[in-house]
């Protein structure tokens, strides 16, 4: 028996006593990161938000086997969001595709879910009306057509069924119960509803492919709403990402199981606090840069330095500083720039590498 076929289906239950402490720790993690960020300036806001959007994007694309160029992803993303950014690139419509869903669910979360809404991502997503070389029914529910709707392994014969979904002609009624589930305001807890939504979606399974990634937007749609901001710092689908096997153990497991899905949800909450880690340590980046203009707008460098420093603090700047390099980042003769130097030296802005001579070179601090 699958979930959907119990007889308490969709009454979902849980042990709240077990979530308590951990969903408590979490929500206070992501009001703690979202403080932090909310104190940065508008363009390292902005920048983080890029940086943590296209990872959702290819992660959760990854999720399904399918691999997105990360530049046409950011590409994508930084023009829907007005943010001029170096080494722009022309964007297939696979991309333009997911990234308008995904910004569409974040962006917009406060706006209701509904079904045509979810054709609209849908069709987003397939503009061809094919998932590989196969046509598929876009923009609308799945239909007998295209058969059960059955995750499977193995070779031919001796398949394994991990999952079979409601037939098509209960999409209706189901997706209809869902979505007006979705926009119904719960004494529970946002992060829990999140958990519960992705499940759900998953398990009705209404579309002849790309349910997954729906179901993940819709997942971060609800964290939208439980942090009350469009701009998003962590991503779900990248911790799932770095967790799939896992991921798909714990959904088949509760797939097979009744409505009470505590085991889910606990491994869902966990997992969230898992995604708000690995954010706060691929943002201490952006943190880092935040704190070096703090020390150094203290006593604010010229023109030429300002342009050398934030060289240096672009990701892909590699090595370190010399004279040379800088009086030709920053267009001045190499007597100007060894003054830089010494007066970012002396203010411990730059550091100075071991060596010297004609291999002196500078590098920002580690620690500010």
């Amino acid at each position: 028996m699958w979930i959907h076929q119990h007889q308490d289906w969709p009454n979902f239950t849980w042990d709240t006593d077990r979530l308590t402490a951990t969903l408590a720790e979490v929500r206070h993690r992501q009001g703690r990161l979202q403080g932090r960020m909310e104190g940065l300036g508008f363009p390292l806001r902005r920048e983080a938000n890029l940086r943590s959007l296209t990872s959702e994007v290819l992660k959760s694309s990854a999720i399904e086997g399918e691999k997105l160029d990360a530049e046409e992803v950011r590409s994508s993303i930084a023009r829907r969001l007005g943010i001029e950014t170096a080494g722009m690139v022309p964007v297939g419509r696979d991309v333009e595709g997911i990234v308008e869903m995904m910004l569409d669910a974040t962006r917009r979360f406060s706006e209701p879910l509904t079904r045509d809404r979810l054709f609209d991502w849908h069709a987003a997503m397939f503009p061809t009306g094919r998932s590989g070389i196969r046509r598929i029914t876009v923009g609308a529910w799945r239909t007998a057509d295209s058969g059960p709707m059955q995750v499977v392994s193995g070779p031919a014969g001796r398949e394994t069924v991990h999952f079979e979904a409601p037939g098509s002609e209960d999409l209706e009624q189901e997706m209809t119960a869902f979505l007006a589930w979705f926009e119904t305001d719960d004494e529970f807890d946002p992060v829990l509803k999140a958990g519960i939504a992705h499940l759900w979606f998953l398990t009705i399974h209404p579309f002849e492919d790309g349910n997954g990634r729906i179901g993940r937007a819709i997942a971060d749609m609800a964290l939208a709403r439980a942090d009350g901001m469009a701009d998003r710092y962590y991503g779900l689908s990248t911790q799932i990402e770095s967790e799939r096997k896992d991921y798909y153990d714990q959904l088949e497991r509760q797939q097979r199981g009744t409505p009470d899905i505590t085991d889910w949800l606990q491994w869902f909450v966990d997992c969230l606090g898992r995604a708000i880690t690995s954010a706060e340590e691929s943002l201490s980046r952006v943190l880092y840069k935040a704190r070096i203009w703090e020390k150094i707008n203290e006593n604010p460098v010229n023109e030429r330095q300002r342009r050398v420093i934030n060289r240096m603090l672009e990701d892909d700047f590699v090595g370190f500083m010399n004279t040379s390099k800088y009086a030709s980042l920053a267009k001045c003769s190499s007597d100007t720039a060894l003054r830089d130097i010494q007066n970012l030296k002396a203010r411990a802005i730059f550091v100075q590498n071991p060596g010297g001579g004609r291999s002196t070179s500078y590098r920002l601090p580690d620690e500010v």
